[in-house]
């Protein structure tokens, strides 16, 4: 037990992004009593990620950022006690493991078949009326503090994917998310030359990010082909929005010149002790190179080095896509089902979010990558009790 005198609340939700917010300020609506815990400084996840207070003002906010202080506005007038710069590192529950049953108004728990639960729930020192179904201990400034809570809601968001490749440990070599953070919430470029690679939509976000920090540029690298960009218009249409800063991205990719090379992917990056180089190839539609053409060995060696581009940059920004960051989950013994289209590993859950683990809830990319104007749609609706 920690010396601080625990708290206890209806509900817990971990993780103050965009619907961990909602899922706290909606539950909250209803009469809750709600602590939000963040390990960040300030709410809003890494889409509306808050600019550090000592950073100078860089003119009228963008977007991301203008929601960002909006959502940072409700949360503030709310009765939610929201702790941020709180890392949780335990979370207990009291219940075992269930099956979600949308017919139900809560599944019923069922006995947890791990013999080591029991001695857990013990030393987690929950409440023995049994109102408590969790305990979720966290650590910041003010040392480390207990919830004890009667429903929780993960709302973790999502981890990004990198493809391994030779060189990618080198200095110089960053994810995308994280190029969007320094751009973003830092103000601070990559690099000076930097190839930016990978697939989806952050290629062209970071590219059209740096181009308007003042940065270079050396390359865009796109796994997909424009027939791919093409096929994704129609689930965009209904998103004007989104579709309309698509737009704007490549317009200023277009204005900087800036080479796109579609159907391309890093082979390697080089450098003596940091990136100077980054060596990329033509892919085909399943993802193996191209740089093999049929013909013989001469003609093959040939084709093969003309296929390869080499780059001259000191950062590369890479990223494969996102997945939902389902440690927490795992931990609490969630039932997960692999989908490709959400990402990956996600927890099962029914229509109102509720997860296999009774009075727990998952939101967010957390429980499947949509991206963060779909978290706050995706956020629990009802009454979390």
């Amino acid at each position: 037990m920690n010396g601080a005198s625990p708290r206890t609340a209806d509900l817990a939700v971990i993780g103050a992004g965009p619907a961990g917010v909602e899922a706290a300020l909606t539950a909250a609506g209803h009469g809750l009593d709600v602590v939000l815990l963040d390990e960040h400084p300030a709410a809003g996840g890494q889409v509306y990620r808050a600019v550090p207070h000592a950073f100078p003002a860089g003119g009228a906010p963008g977007p991301d950022e203008a929601a960002g202080d909006a959502m940072r506005g409700r949360l503030a007038a709310s009765p939610v006690e929201a702790r941020a710069g709180e890392r949780v590192w335990s979370v207990l529950a009291r219940s075992g493991l269930v099956a979600p049953g949308p017919a139900v108004p809560e599944p019923s728990p069922e006995p947890n078949p791990d013999p080591d639960a029991a001695a857990m729930q013990e030393e987690a020192g929950l409440p023995a009326d049994g109102a408590a179904r969790f305990r979720i201990d966290a650590v910041g400034e003010h040392g480390p503090r207990a919830v004890f809570a009667a429903s929780l809601v993960l709302a973790p968001g999502a981890v990004e994917r990198i493809a391994p490749f030779p060189g990618w440990t080198l200095p110089g070599v960053i994810g995308l998310g994280a190029a969007t953070v320094l751009l973003e919430s830092q103000r601070i470029l990559p690099g000076r030359r930097v190839v930016v690679a990978g697939a989806g939509p952050l290629v062209p976000a970071v590219a059209a990010a740096i181009v308007e920090a003042g940065g270079a540029v050396a390359a865009a690298v796109d796994l997909a082909g424009p027939s791919d960009w093409l096929r994704a218009l129609p689930r965009l249409a209904g998103m004007p929005r989104l579709l309309g800063r698509g737009a704007g991205w490549i317009v200023r990719i277009a204005g900087a010149r800036v080479p796109v090379l579609f159907r391309h992917s890093v082979r390697s990056a080089a450098g003596r002790g940091a990136v100077e180089e980054v060596t990329v190839a033509p892919v085909g539609p399943d993802g193996s190179w191209r740089s093999e053409p049929r013909g013989g060995p001469g003609q093959r060696k040939r084709q093969g080095r003309a296929a390869e581009r080499r780059i001259a940059a000191d950062a590369l920004a890479v990223g494969h896509g996102l997945a939902p960051a389902t440690e927490t989950g795992r931990f609490l013994r969630l039932r997960h089902r692999f989908s490709r289209a959400e990402g990956g590993w996600r927890p099962v859950t029914d229509a109102w979010g509720r997860t296999s683990l009774a009075g727990c809830y998952a939101a967010g990319d957390g429980a499947g990558v949509y991206g963060a104007a779909a978290a706050v749609q995706n956020a629990p609706s009802s009454p979390l009790v």
